[in-house]
């Protein structure tokens, strides 16, 4: 098991490597000049000579590998320079909003687990009936719905007209109760229909029916033989609603003002302050990496086979 963990770990060094080369050539090739971003924000006329300073300073009167490379060299030191607005490390400033984005994405994973895995077992041994009609009925709802336009009506909803939750803001639990929720209508609708099928799917399968054929009770068959079995698929949903809920809190933090990454990042790109987009976008795809790690690391706990194919490591 050490081994498959250390082989998929190694996979993800060039593919680290591939995506920094394009999350550093997507904002230096753009239309804008940093430089002129800096100036605007430091509020600097931007003359020639205040331009070429800044190009200067910046390292952008460098040849663009000569500029990768520093910026590659001071990232892997998590050094990724300072905010063109506030002048402090870019770093120390999302770990500053990451707590908050963590709090809200955390209790929308939570959410989501909670209620798509009994609706979803509710839902497959309720086959065509009526918790079957209402799970799907739900479900479909919840994946057709764009989440800002579910926290707007939120808000309309249980602030404006009855007053119940406050509209935006941190402080009580009760403002994480509109932004979660907001946020895990999807994942959760995506979870429920996948845990449906994957359960009918087994519910199906000869193991099942050898189980019952030895006088199994039906508990122990549905929790053992089915439930065991249908996770498989589960765990990739869940590995990637956790990196889906921490990119979709870009929108949800905006809506509800909640004072974390997304928020952050929302204003960053309106100011151009490139040192946060870049960290911000090399963060999100460290996450989204790390779930995939994660995943598979899950997988070869379910199914030994999994990592016996990965490279004959029978440990």
């Amino acid at each position: 098991m050490f081994q498959f963990i250390i082989r998929r770990f190694l996979v993800l060094i060039p593919l680290l490597f591939a995506v920094s080369v394009v999350v550093f050539l997507i904002l230096r090739l753009g239309p804008n000049d940093p430089a002129m971003s800096y100036l605007r924000l430091s509020q600097i006329p931007p003359t020639d000579e205040a331009l070429a300073a800044a190009r200067e300073f910046l390292g952008l009167n460098k040849p663009l590998f000569a500029q990768y490379a520093d910026w590659l060299v001071k990232a892997v030191r998590l050094d990724f320079g300072l905010s063109y607005v506030t002048r402090r490390p870019v770093l120390n400033e999302i770990l500053y909003y990451l707590p908050a984005t963590l709090n809200l994405a955390g209790l929308s994973l939570l959410l989501t687990l909670i209620l798509s895995i009994p609706l979803g077992m509710w839902a497959a041994l309720n086959k065509d009936r009526l918790p079957d009609h209402i799970t799907r009925a739900l479900s479909f709802f919840g994946v057709s719905m764009p989440n800002f336009w579910l926290g707007f009506m939120l808000v309309s909803i249980f602030s404006i007209w009855l007053g119940w939750l406050p509209p935006m803001g941190r402080g009580t639990p009760a403002h994480i109760i509109m932004p979660a929720v907001s946020l895990c209508l999807m994942s959760m609708s995506i979870n429920i229909r996948l845990i449906r099928a994957s359960m009918l799917e087994n519910l199906n399968s000869r193991s099942v029916l050898y189980a019952r054929a030895r006088g199994l009770k039906e508990r122990t068959v549905i929790g053992v033989h089915v439930f065991k079995n249908s996770l498989i698929p589960v765990v990739t949903a869940v590995a990637m609603h956790a990196g889906e809920l921490l990119g979709g809190a870009v929108v949800v933090e905006s809506i509800f003002a909640w004072p974390g990454v997304g928020r952050f990042a929302v204003s960053a790109i309106y100011n151009r302050d490139y040192p946060v987009m870049q960290c911000f976008i090399l963060f999100m795809v460290v996450i989204f990496v790390l779930c995939n790690l994660l995943v598979d690391i899950c997988y070869a706990w379910l199914d030994p086979r999994i990592r016996l194919a990965g490279g004959g490591d029978n440990q």
